[in-house]
């Protein structure tokens, strides 16, 4: 199977954790988002949204969407299992990885969009206010992750699942692209961090 990559893209990134922690092995196809080849006419068709990660199958069948190949990929090789286990936990992770996606994730978009790296690129207009606000609205987050943190091991409770890969996708592109490190006063979110990060699948 090829995943349509880009390094330091937090999207793929995720997919390739995932898979790192089931041993599935996966052609990495470097997929020059700089350049816009995620928006060339060959590669609509393998996803009409334009937007990297692409999971292309053996027969050439596409799968888009982060969660979406995690989804096929847990299907093919159920163990270890990182969706959940019984109706509870199933939705339950659901739940902790959405938050994660709608309440943080939308935030530290906005804070990239609206940011000094995407501004040299010239192309959307900026909004400093919305930076701003996303910006206030991450950090409010991280401590309502630090809190949290301080009674759970991972996100959604005792162990490892996709809500945590989402999540350490998240902070560290953050981190690394967006300045948007958390303080270092909270100290359950980084223990949260170094453990998950110390993860062989975490070094991809």
């Amino acid at each position: 199977m090829k995943l349509y990559d880009y390094p330091g893209a937090p999207n793929p990134r995720r997919v390739k954790i995932f898979a790192a922690e089931k041993d599935i092995e996966l052609e990495l196809i470097n997929c020059d988002i700089a350049k816009g080849e995620h928006k060339t006419k060959d590669f609509l068709k393998k996803n009409p949204s334009g937007k990297i990660p692409v999971l292309e199958l053996d027969d050439g069948r596409c799968i888009s969407e982060s969660v979406a190949i995690c989804r096929y990929l847990e299907e093919i090789h159920p163990e270890p299992n990182l969706f959940g286990v019984d109706a509870f936990e199933l939705a339950y992770v659901e739940s902790r990885n959405r938050q994660i996606e709608l309440e943080l994730w939308t935030q530290i978009g906005t804070s990239w969009v609206n940011g000094p790296i995407v501004g040299k690129l010239g192309r959307f207009k900026q909004i400093p206010e919305a930076k701003e606000t996303s910006d206030k609205n991450t950090k409010n987050f991280y401590e309502r992750l630090n809190n949290e943190f301080s009674t759970i091991q991972f996100v959604a409770g005792a162990r490892y699942t996709i809500a945590d890969i989402t999540l350490l996708s998240a902070i560290d592109f953050a981190t690394a692209m967006v300045a948007l490190k958390p303080d270092s006063t909270l100290r359950h979110l980084f223990r949260w961090h170094k453990e998950v990060s110390e993860r062989p699948s975490a070094k991809v």
